[in-house]
């Protein structure tokens, strides 16, 4: 038997922050790849230390519903699933080629293979594109349109940076939108000038944040110049220093995520069958008119 674990932050705050985690575990369960598919949280239950303690399969994989290494994925999700031997320089990573480490628990006697974080994977660079089509609607946007990755920057994880230029290259390399820059809330090239960085007069911004909450619905629409007050909600695409500008809401909302998590699981030796295929299959056609334009507030980013 395997079983698969998302592991996610949730929030004590924000009620919607563990709606993408339930959604994509939903979307893998009815592939019938793993015997048993899971969602564990640090700011909900169930909580990241419980659930492997839950499970029948002696095979668990691990896969954080996170957008960087770093703190949680590095210390926090490891310590809590009580991995005695883990340590971060087994994954022999540069800040975004974390893949898997196959672990021990002991106390349960299950072997664990705990994955790198579902932002760095390759996978997440075909989701943010799936994200711009969502948004506006198109599944060819591109030609002559520029395309902003947001994320959160910070000083105390420069991982968190690096993923978010990791998916800016390579989507730059694709040579499909005019433009790519990586945009941030707290360091430079900052996100608030966003219109100051593009020639181009569309423009579609998408948050690389695993779920809505207080930086994708509130923060963000206000710096932009999105609306006044995030209350009042936004018009997509907005008129803003004369661009058009289409905002997409977090990354981690697009049902295509679940292919990401199955990546994973693949690299790290889960046998999944045709799933990958399956889920490409339901999401292809997803589209949606814009993000949800009701005001969602607490720490669900």
């Amino acid at each position: 038997m395997q079983a698969l674990v998302i592991a996610a932050h949730g929030s004590h705050l924000n009620p919607n922050a563990s709606d993408p985690t339930y959604a994509h575990a939903d979307t893998v369960r009815e592939t019938g790849a793993f015997d048993e598919v899971r969602e564990a949280f640090w700011k909900e239950e169930p909580h990241f230390r419980d659930v492997i303690r839950t499970l029948e399969a002696d095979e668990v994989f691990v896969v954080p519903l996170f957008i960087s290494e770093g703190y949680f994925t590095e210390q926090v999700i490891p310590r809590e699933l009580r991995l005695e031997e883990w340590d971060p320089e087994q994954w022999d990573s540069d800040g975004t080629t974390a893949s898997q480490v196959t672990l021990e628990a002991e106390d349960v006697d299950k072997t664990i293979h705990y994955c790198g974080p579902v932002g760095t994977h390759d996978a997440m660079t075909d989701v943010i594109v799936q994200r711009a089509e969502s948004v506006t609607d198109d599944p060819d946007v591109g030609d002559g349109v520029g395309l902003a990755v947001v994320g959160h920057g910070t000083e105390r994880n420069e991982n968190s940076a690096k993923a978010v230029e990791y998916h800016a290259d390579r989507i730059r390399q694709q040579n499909r939108f005019d433009e790519v820059k990586a945009l941030f809330m707290d360091e430079e090239p900052e996100v608030d000038d966003v219109t100051d960085y593009f020639e181009t007069a569309d423009i579609v911004v998408v948050p690389l944040f695993i779920a809505d909450g207080y930086h994708t619905q509130e923060d963000i629409p206000e710096d932009m110049g999105l609306t006044e007050d995030y209350r009042l909600g936004w018009s997509v695409p907005a008129e803003v220093d004369g661009h058009r500008l289409w905002y997409a809401g977090a990354v981690g909302t697009e049902r295509l995520m679940a292919d990401v998590i199955l990546e994973r699981a693949a690299d790290a030796g889960a046998d999944i069958g045709g799933a990958l295929e399956s889920v490409r299959a339901a999401v292809a056609p997803d589209v949606s008119d814009g993000p949800d334009l009701e005001p969602n507030t607490g720490a669900g980013d």
